[in-house]
């Protein structure tokens, strides 16, 4: 069947850590390593309030009130330290432009395990014209690879999972896409996933 419907992760894909420096100096001012500060911030499964935010069960703002607890600093000075951990990420404008170019021809959906404020930092950065429609997992309770957060995304743009392509950096979220039906692309770098997408189309 033909495709009708293109999904991207935003972490990892359409938003990146290009630069590591600033993650690296506030893990040394820590008096940590770079992937202690990560696990306190993501959890990567074991970190409860990262888990909580994730699936909506706390806010965005909480859970970096949990992060400065865990890292025994004053919670009100939580912005400083958040802006200055996502100081290296980079937001890929020739990945949104390629989706502004599909809009008139295609569904574009947004797949995301994200917190509370995703939506509003899309919104101020100016790139919510990129989709038709944005599957939050803060916002929609469950997250991937959860199959319920693909059958989400599927019936907001109105299409069948074996019309969908959906592009992820974690190759666990590629397969739980396949088992609903969708067609998955593993990110390794911008060039290859729009090629690979583009050859599907």
């Amino acid at each position: 069947m033909a495709i009708r419907a293109v999904f991207f992760d935003l972490g990892g894909v359409i938003v990146r850590t290009e630069y590591q420096s600033p993650r690296q100096r506030l893990a040394e001012k820590f008096g940590m390593d770079y992937e202690e500060l990560e696990k306190i911030v993501f959890g990567f499964g074991t970190n409860v309030s990262a888990a909580r935010a994730t699936t909506g069960q706390i806010t965005e703002e909480e859970h970096w009130h949990n992060v400065m607890r865990m890292l025994k600093q004053p919670v009100q000075e939580y912005e400083r330290v958040r802006d200055e951990f996502f100081g290296g990420d980079i937001i890929d404008r020739e990945i949104l432009d390629f989706l502004r170019s599909l809009k008139p021809s295609y569904k574009v959906g947004l797949i995301s395990n994200a917190w509370s404020g995703l939506r509003k930092y899309i919104i101020r950065e100016k790139f919510d014209d990129a989709f038709h429609h944005m599957t939050i997992s803060a916002e929609v309770g469950v997250a991937k690879p959860d199959p319920k957060i693909y059958h989400m995304a599927l019936e907001q743009l109105q299409v069948k999972a074996n019309e969908a392509v959906f592009v992820d950096d974690f190759m666990v979220n590629v397969k739980a896409c396949e088992t609903v039906g969708m067609t998955g692309i593993h990110f390794k770098d911008p060039e290859s996933a729009i090629n690979q997408v583009k050859a599907l189309l």
